[in-house]
């Protein structure tokens, strides 16, 4: 589980999930969605498929990318969701701090 986060904790892989998010990508689609250089996309690409968050078939000359398991997302929005609480929780403390501080 240790491995699945790591891999998941670079911004730049984050951002190649992000955008095989609407559907199937060749590493030149990814480059545009992105704006990451080729050898880094496919470096993290690589690093995608040997943790089974993406899959890849080929055509031809081509490489195509998807998502392995849509459950990515789910984890993701769960993530997202509760930084979300957290920083408003931390916002109301600075504020409630904030009120105490100027009251004085």
């Amino acid at each position: 589980m240790a491995d699945f986060f790591k891999v998941l904790s670079e911004v730049s892989r984050l951002q190649i999930v992000c955008s095989l998010k609407t559907g199937t990508k060749n590493v030149t689609d990814i480059i545009e969605c992105t704006g990451l250089g080729q050898a880094n996309v496919s470096k993290h690409l690589k690093m995608l498929t040997q943790a089974g968050i993406v899959s890849r078939r080929q055509e031809g000359v081509c490489v195509y990318y998807q998502i392995a398991n849509p459950f990515i997302f789910e984890l993701c929005d769960l993530v997202c969701d509760s930084l979300s609480i957290q920083i408003d929780y931390q916002s109301k403390q600075f504020e409630a701090l904030e009120s105490i501080r100027q009251s004085r």
